[in-house]
């Protein structure tokens, strides 16, 4: 099984990252340095802060490197 290095998830969302697409702004690893970590391996952590808080991050990309989508809940 491959593994994607740039896909990122938590219970809620996934996160991909596409490292040609990004402007190194470094917006996100200032506004959000416990998600999007500089010096760190992985350098997402969607555990460091509300959801919310990653999405609207995400949001301010001046790229889309970083872009989300809602993970489907399984309905029984």
């Amino acid at each position: 099984m491959d593994i994607n290095a740039n896909v990122f998830s938590n219970e809620e969302i996934t996160v991909t990252y596409e490292p040609r697409c990004c402007a190194n702004a470094g917006i996100c690893a200032r506004q959000l340095s416990e998600v999007f970590r500089n010096s760190v391996i992985p350098w997402i952590d969607l555990e460091g802060a509300q959801t919310d808080a990653v999405i609207n991050q995400i949001n301010k990309c001046p790229s889309g490197a970083l872009q989300y989508h809602f993970n489907q809940k399984d309905v029984a």
